[in-house]
């Protein structure tokens, strides 16, 4: 499988956004550009498989693909926060120990 430069680019960019956004939702603050990215990009594997499976679709473009990977990664937040409870959520996601 080849990866164009511009391939790798959309999907770093559409990480980021994603993951940014999905903090913001859920924790209101970002987790620092390479915890977003890493949110983002799982939340875009998340969204990629849960929403067609529920029927729904936001089309083609970079635009429904922030959409899809930020409901992708607020999904994905909302599971670790029920999995490591409410008193360990503020823990050092990013921030030094």
């Amino acid at each position: 499988m080849h990866m164009s430069n511009e391939s790798l680019l959309v999907i770093l960019v559409v990480g980021v956004v994603a993951g940014w956004l999905a903090g913001k939702i859920v924790q209101g603050t970002g987790f620092g550009i390479i915890g977003d990215l890493i949110i983002g990009v799982i939340g875009a594997f998340i969204g990629g498989w849960l929403l067609p499976q529920l029927g729904v679709q936001f089309g083609a473009g970079i635009v429904s693909a922030i959409i899809n990977a930020t409901i992708g990664a607020v999904l994905l937040l909302f599971v670790l926060r029920l999995l490591r409870g409410r008193s360990g959520w503020r823990g050092n996601w990013g921030r030094g120990a």
